[in-house]
């Protein structure tokens, strides 16, 4: 039985193997997309396009109808890149969120000495705007909109305080997979009021010094849905869930196909 035939699920991630080494979020977001593919679900992945990941090597192509757009981030324009590949021997696309200004460089969201990144806050808002705008460009709609790790987290204000109304995401769940803690110290404190200049206009205290944690508080704050995808989440995490009584799938059950993939479906309309 295919417990998601034809069911849209965008998957949203900052690692995604066979792109980047295996580390724990990389391999989860491959997996789970493939079991929702094994399981009628129709995926498609979006990630950034790191200067570490080959080109030629993993046959990205550039996808000239979506590039071109311009994402205004804190007032200026920075042009947006799409490309795609498939993963091989599976039936899944994954589309590349590029920029020469935020992605040309090799690191990912950490230096060589474990620290930030210091445009780590402008590469977020980039992100995030660029795979909205992509999507809304495809005209592809989904049912549930599956988020992986901090680097995703302003997805879920985005999507529900300034795309709320647009018919694409009208209709769309989103599900926020927690990892343990990714780092230490904090994005620039100017995060939101670079949020606020895109019409947000919450109270964006929550994120007034945008660590882990708060990161973390303000996903979980605006997702429908929540599922501990590591072993070792912070008790704090787990406090927010409670917090705002958000609907979880724990560690244990996230590894049942069956289990996931029910929890998943129930979070479609």
């Amino acid at each position: 039985m295919k417990l998601l035939k034809d069911k849209k699920i965008l998957v949203i991630s900052s690692e995604v193997v066979p792109y980047l080494p295996q580390t724990e979020k990389a391999v989860n977001s491959f997996t789970v997309s493939r079991k929702i593919n094994n399981n009628g679900g129709m995926t498609r992945i979006f990630m950034p396009k790191y200067g570490i990941i080959n080109d030629r090597r993993h046959q990205l192509h550039e996808v000239i109808r979506l590039s071109g757009m311009n994402m205004i981030i804190n007032d200026i324009y920075m042009p947006l890149i799409i490309k795609v590949a498939s993963i091989p021997k599976e039936r899944m696309q994954v589309y590349f969120i590029d920029n020469e200004d935020y992605f040309k460089r090799k690191d990912l969201l950490l230096d060589k000495n474990k620290k930030l990144l210091e445009n780590n806050d402008e590469r977020m808002i980039f992100f995030t705007k660029g795979v909205i705008e992509t999507v809304k460009k495809l005209n592809w709609t989904p049912d549930i909109i599956h988020l992986h790790g901090w680097f995703a987290s302003l997805f879920p204000i985005y999507l529900k305080k300034l795309y709320n109304d647009d018919p694409v995401f009208e209709k769309s769940k989103i599900v926020s997979s927690l990892y343990s803690k990714a780092f230490d110290g904090s994005l620039s404190k100017n995060l939101a009021n670079k949020i606020q200049f895109d019409g947000i206009n919450d109270n964006l205290d929550l994120i007034s010094t945008p660590n882990f944690n708060s990161l973390s508080d303000l996903m979980i704050k605006f997702s429908d849905s929540v599922i501990f995808s590591s072993d070792n989440i912070e008790n704090d995490l787990k406090s927010f869930v409670k917090k705002y009584s958000k609907d979880s799938l724990s560690f244990t059950d996230s590894s049942s196909e069956e289990k996931l993939m029910d929890f998943l479906l129930k979070n479609i309309d």
